[in-house]
């Protein structure tokens, strides 16, 4: 664990707040038991219901993943769903390479107009379905899809040349974003050094998944240096899973509950369907769980189980409410603005962090601390 005190690393959002988002897994692996899937929540309908359900009980942002599994896919899904949603953002994930990118902030852009300037973007880096691509050129992809986005949204032209996408010779009147001031938010996430450097050069948030509190701050000075030296500063985010009841026993038989059914063949299968097991972020969870105990935890109360069935982020935080919420202090004394929780089965496990927890935290919107308000954007840089 980190001694106090702890320094928080240099951030866009020095004020103590964080912003507090759910999850709706359009991707088949909302269930209640670990390595069983349940097709009833792969439907529309109840993604819908998740994401209902999150802005009622006060979450303020929503990640809408992506992945070539059973489920929904994600832009049609914020498209359908905009007009139920009054208050949430919608932290939409978008893998680059999937759309030309003149095209993708076009249909960005009219996505934040149907959401009224409530889109967040997830920049997604990761091999197209079926490919095991060059990690160069896909920083490469990456990085000029950024440019070309950024270029649409607050510039009168596209004017781009890149040895992926080549010349591109555009008016960008037609892809204007309701948000002022740079339109959506980016969050990215990568272990990589690659990847680093895109999002320290390009984005607005670093996302993180599951590690040791050592590890996390290491990985956020690493960032934060890097972003230093393109004269940026970003904000840090934290995608985990939650178990929290009113003791931390009953927290830890939930945990044994949703693994009680496990099957290891199963579990490696729903895995490896994903396509980006062989990820380094992959391995890097791989690695955090081989470290942990004989119950699964790495420290007290970082659960590490979860991995053992899912490709992304798998570990949990598993306690009561007053540990939950003081695990969440220190990380937010650590630098971290931005979490993103989900647990097993969403809705429910949404109630009892809505009902324990979320009371307890400063839950502010990022896009809104930075000044990314609905209106008629400023199209000259």
């Amino acid at each position: 664990m980190l001694h106090q005190p702890i320094i928080p690393v240099p951030a866009r959002t020095t004020e103590r707040v964080c912003e507090v988002a759910w999850f709706s897994d359009l991707c088949g692996e909302d269930t209640e038991f670990i390595s069983v899937r349940d097709p009833s929540r792969s439907t529309f309908e109840h993604c819908r219901d998740i994401a209902l359900t999150a802005e009622k009980l006060g979450f303020s942002n929503l990640l809408l993943p992506t992945s070539y599994m059973v489920g929904q896919e994600v832009i049609p899904f914020a498209g359908g769903v905009a007009p139920a949603l009054h208050r949430i953002n919608l932290l939409t994930a978008i893998r680059c390479g999937e759309m030309h990118p003149p095209m993708l902030a076009r249909t960005l852009a009219s996505l934040d107009h149907m959401v009224q300037g409530r889109l967040t973007i997830n920049i997604i880096n990761s091999d197209l379905p079926g490919y095991r691509e060059d990690a160069d050129f896909r920083y490469q992809r990456c990085a000029e899809t950024i440019q070309i986005l950024k270029q649409a949204w607050i510039q009168d032209r596209i004017e781009h040349d890149g040895p992926v996408y080549g010349k591109i010779s555009l008016a960008a009147d037609v892809v204007k974003p309701l948000q002022q001031n740079g339109g959506p938010l980016l969050y990215f996430g990568g272990t990589s050094d690659g990847a680093r450097d895109v999002c320290a050069q390009y984005c607005d948030v670093f996302l993180m998944w599951p590690e040791t509190e050592e590890l996390l701050y290491a990985n956020m000075q690493d960032v934060s240096e890097r972003a230093a030296r393109y004269g940026r500063t970003v904000d840090f985010g934290l995608r985990i899973h939650m178990i929290v009841r009113e003791t931390e026993e009953e927290a830890r038989d939930w945990s044994r509950h949703i693994m009680s059914k496990f099957d290891p063949v199963r579990g490696a299968a729903l895995k490896n369907a994903s396509q980006s097991s062989w990820s380094l972020g992959v391995r890097r969870q791989n690695e955090l769980r081989e470290a942990a105990d004989t119950e699964g935890f790495v420290e007290p109360l970082l659960w590490t189980d979860i991995g053992k069935a899912r490709s992304g982020a798998g570990g949990a935080l598993v306690g009561s409410a007053e540990q939950i919420v003081e695990k969440i202090n220190r990380y937010m004394d650590m630098g971290i603005r931005a979490f993103i929780f989900s647990g097993y089965p969403l809705i429910e496990e949404a109630g009892h962090f809505a009902r324990l927890v979320l009371p307890h935290l400063p839950n502010v919107t990022l896009s809104r601390q930075q000044g990314r308000t609905p209106g008629t954007l400023n199209q000259t840089q």
